[in-house]
């Protein structure tokens, strides 16, 4: 199993509450859950960082290229 690295991470006692629910309905730790939503934030933001070849986009935070 690839080594994983372990930080501590604080947060409101109502979100831990929202996330261990949301957790057992998934049928995951609430660590499994942290690291599930964490990697679909991250795959999500590569997609969105795509350029598309036919709007001619990249990311909307871009400054305007120079004419």
């Amino acid at each position: 199993m690839a080594e994983r690295k372990s930080f501590l991470l604080r947060m409101d006692p109502a979100l831990w509450a929202e996330l261990e629910a949301w957790a057992q309905d998934e049928l995951r730790s609430v660590n499994g859950q942290i690291e599930y939503l964490l990697r679909d934030a991250v795959q999500r933001r590569k997609r969105s960082r795509r350029p598309e070849a036919d709007s001619g986009g990249g990311d909307p935070r871009d400054p305007p290229s120079p004419s």
